[in-house]
């Protein structure tokens, strides 16, 4: 090796960061507080009778439980980029974790469905600030060395916590009380925020950016989210655009977006810093990244949809049966983390579409009597083709940009997940609904009484019930096969959305090329 060659390689081994027990234990610190914030944004989904029952509110009122955290969750997570470039990422972490904590126990103490709303947004809101802050140090305090081992352990929290959101949930609520899906949050976010405070020192704050606030900008953000983010959650329990009020808030998020997007471009200092888009993997990989928040979010939606449902499965019996899927992340995310740091990221990728395509496409065939013993491969293989999918995305992504980028550009990569989350499950919802009608219109032309195998049921059926309920046996037998045909036209409208799923992850795969291999697999240096 030559004189020259020395002395480069000293010069990058000594520009690597220096990873103490320190900052390792900070770290972790800002990873746990991540798994908290988007743990929470599931966790009431379980649960939302029990919080209605418990606040005397309408079935319209408790859906804004969720909605609020939400919208208020979508709008933080861009915004940090700015925030923690001039607080530091100890500060504004300090301070969404104590407040995260803080609005936990005002949900819990929430005596009225008004005061619930207006905390969940405050902890959506606040907790959103956590969940970039932790992506970004990944990137910035660890030698490039560790890049596949540390994205292995956020993408197995970002991928977990949503999908055991449910499970834990149902369970704490089924133990103890609703009020203990907040209450859980307050040990571990003192603690997070104790450690956080003594321990994180990555960076400087730069406070003097807060002179350039552009409150104009925050603004048009916050409506041109804050509207998408309803539109899509409220769209298709409010028949989309036959609603008044979720036509105007559509032309509201376009107008907003609009101004944003002029006021971004115009503005010395932007309250979102777009050009990361420049750089192709980051575009590239934000595009997947949104697809993968459909297929995840979707997903653990779907499966407890249909358990309930279809199967009646109560929250424990839902549990017992996703918990597949987090068990294989776990076996998973070590063995992604090697393959990381040997294999073309672009053939670990495609792996993982491919795997998240045949784990959908092995449910179309999906019947009102399939549980825990046929859902058992789909969930393994959709758990280890997530793995494979998110730490390399990643990777990709903000892998290659330079340190002072960083920080933006992961709440926007965090905000395009949560944003085609937002989109797969309102499309997941109205391709669900109208699969369901059409398959009810096609099963009813069939179940008529010009039809053998009809008649020969229902008589059947009445017979089997005359012994219990003599002559109100056929009304009886009538509504059995009413039941019957509109749980098997639920269970076609199953079928026909995994088959898209199974599409859509299939159609990434022609993607692939895009992504830029000799620069996909360089790591932006710390300093």
């Amino acid at each position: 090796m030559s004189r020259h060659q020395v002395k480069t390689l000293t010069k990058h081994v000594e520009s690597e960061p220096v990873v103490t027990p320190q900052r390792l234990i900070g770290y972790l610190a800002l990873v746990f507080g991540m798994f908290m914030a988007i743990l929470d944004i599931q966790i009431v989904s379980a649960s939302l009778s029990e919080i209605q029952a418990g606040l005397s509110a309408s079935i319209d009122e408790i859906s804004w439980v969720q909605t609020s955290y939400l919208i208020a969750e979508v709008i933080m997570i861009p915004l940090s980029g700015f925030l923690s470039r001039a607080l530091s990422t100890r500060i504004l972490f300090v301070a969404s974790a104590a407040g995260f904590t803080l609005a936990s126990v005002l949900c819990a103490t929430a005596t009225s469905i008004e005061q619930m709303i207006v905390y969940r947004a405050i902890q959506g809101f606040i907790g959103g600030g956590m969940i970039p802050t932790a992506f970004a140090a990944s990137y910035t305090i660890f030698p490039k060395r560790f890049q596949s081992p540390v994205m292995a352990l956020v993408g197995l929290v970002v991928t977990l916590a949503p999908t055991i959101g449910p499970t834990v949930g149902g369970y704490l609520t089924d133990a103890f009380s609703w009020h203990w899906l907040f209450l859980i949050n307050v040990v571990p976010g003192i603690v997070a925020t104790t450690l956080a405070w003594l321990l994180v020192d990555f960076d400087e704050p730069q406070f003097e950016l807060l002179n350039r606030f552009d409150y104009f900008g925050l603004f048009t953000m916050a409506v041109f989210l804050g509207s998408l983010e309803y539109v899509l959650e409220e769209g298709q329990r409010d028949d989309w655009f036959a609603s008044a009020t979720i036509t105007t808030l559509a032309v509201i998020a376009v107008v907003s977006a609009t101004a944003f997007f002029w006021r971004v471009c115009t503005a010395d200092e932007p309250i979102v810093d777009l050009t990361a888009f420049e750089n192709r993997n980051f575009a590239v990989g934000s595009l997947f990244t949104f697809v993968l928040g459909i297929g995840l979010y979707g997903m653990t939606y779907l499966y407890p949809l249909f358990l309930q449902g279809v199967r009646g499965y109560n929250a424990l019996q839902v549990g017992e049966t996703v918990f597949v899927t987090g068990m294989f992340m776990f076996v998973a995310a070590p063995i992604v983390g090697v393959l990381g740091r040997n294999l073309d990221p672009r053939l670990v990728i495609s792996c993982g579409f491919l795997g998240f395509a045949i784990s959908a496409f092995e449910l179309h065939p999906i019947t009102a009597q399939w549980g825990f013993g046929e859902l058992f491969i789909p969930q393994a293989l959709r758990g280890m083709s997530l793995m494979m999918c998110m730490v390399p995305i990643n990777t990709m992504a903000l892998g290659t940009l330079p340190p002072e980028r960083i920080k933006n550009a992961s709440g926007l990569f965090n905000l395009t997940r949560n944003l085609g989350g937002a989109v797969g499950l309102a499309g997941i919802n109205t391709v669900l609904s109208q699969r369901w009608d059409l398959h009810m219109a096609r099963l009813r032309d069939h179940v008529t009484w010009g039809r053998h195998v009809a008649v020969e049921q229902y008589q059947g059926m009445s017979e089997m019930m005359q012994g219990n309920l003599g002559s109100d046996a056929q009304m009886a037998a009538l509504k059995q096969l009413a039941m019957s045909v509109r749980h098997q036209a639920q269970v076609m409208a199953f079928s026909d959305v995994f088959l898209i799923l199974a599409i859509l992850f299939l159609a990434l795969l022609l993607l692939i090329p895009l992504v830029d291999r000799s620069r996909g697999g360089e790591t932006a240096p710390a300093h």
